[in-house]
């Protein structure tokens, strides 16, 4: 009955954690509130891409904002929505890290960690 137990208990704290990191899983607004992000799990870690932007056209050309920044020449052509901008996640000790972050504007590869904060809606 203790082994039993014990197991129970340890399928519970498994449970628990993963149900307390997939607390990011979602879309979510990035904060200058230019583009929407959904963030996914994929073989236990977080990843998220571009989604939506505020801007999704480029005025210039009146087509999709490509990610011509990117260092990648293949990429260079690619749209910006669908576009991946954070891999590579973690879930440990109450933090999400180990992961790096695509900033489309200047085409650099970051090393970041991401948390969730409460805010209040005006």
């Amino acid at each position: 009955m203790q082994r039993l137990f014990s197991i129970i208990f340890c399928a519970l704290i498994a449970a628990s954690t993963s149900a307390q990191s997939d607390k990011i899983i979602g879309i979510w607004l990035t904060g200058d509130k230019s583009a929407h992000v959904e963030i996914y799990k994929s073989n236990n870690q977080f990843t998220g891409k571009i989604v939506w932007l505020k801007e999704p056209n480029n005025p210039k050309t009146g087509k999709p904002w490509l990610d011509e920044q990117n260092e990648s020449p293949s990429k260079k052509t690619q749209p910006l929505i669908d576009s991946l901008i954070l891999w590579g996640f973690s879930f440990e000790n109450g933090k999400y890290t180990g992961g790096k972050v695509y900033d489309s504007r200047d085409g650099k590869i970051y090393t970041g960690k991401l948390s969730l904060q409460k805010t209040s809606i005006p």
